[in-house]
């Protein structure tokens, strides 16, 4: 039976990931992104859903596809619940309770990866490597070795066509 403590170890293990605490309960963010976070009953569910909600806990997770969540709710009815509200979407709200933990695990990162940038993506990757190899995760904040630099470039002369003219000024 998945916690959410067991969520919040998985979120603690992304890159870029921060948990807060809102009004509907815990949340984890990335890039100032909500991508996992506990459902709370409000007044706008479905009086069926809010009462599972406010039985048992129920977290949601944002999706990279609407028929992705769809596909989980038709697979396993009993784990994952129809659309709670039309926010956030596309996500899939599931009890915790209900969820296997290697499944949690895959939902909470799939989440996460649909919210960060590409270089969270790469710094994930590395991070799964290097911890395979028993190696220390490499670092992406020096550029003189090849790492992430905050240098400020123009685009090339086809980026620039696409560019709106307000943009480039």
């Amino acid at each position: 039976m998945a916690t959410l403590d067991d969520v919040r170890k998985i979120a603690d293990s992304l890159p870029g990931s921060e948990e807060r605490v809102t009004s509907g309960g815990a949340a984890w963010f990335v890039r100032r992104k909500p991508y996992a976070w506990e459902c709370h009953p409000w007044p706008s569910i479905p009086d069926d859903i809010r009462a599972i909600l406010a039985a048992e806990l129920v977290v949601a997770v944002k999706v990279a596809d609407p028929m992705d969540g769809s596909a989980l709710v038709q697979m396993h009815p009993d784990v994952f619940l129809r659309t709670t509200t039309p926010w956030s979407e596309p996500k899939v709200a599931f009890r915790l309770a209900a969820i296997e933990a290697d499944h949690l695990a895959e939902l909470v990162t799939d989440a996460w990866r649909v919210q960060a940038p590409k270089y969270l993506h790469q710094q994930l990757d590395a991070l799964g490597l290097g911890a395979q190899a028993g190696e220390p995760p490499p670092r992406h904040d020096d550029p003189a070795d090849g790492g992430w630099s905050l240098e400020l470039r123009s685009p090339s002369p086809s980026r620039q066509a696409e560019t709106p003219v307000a943009a480039r000024r």
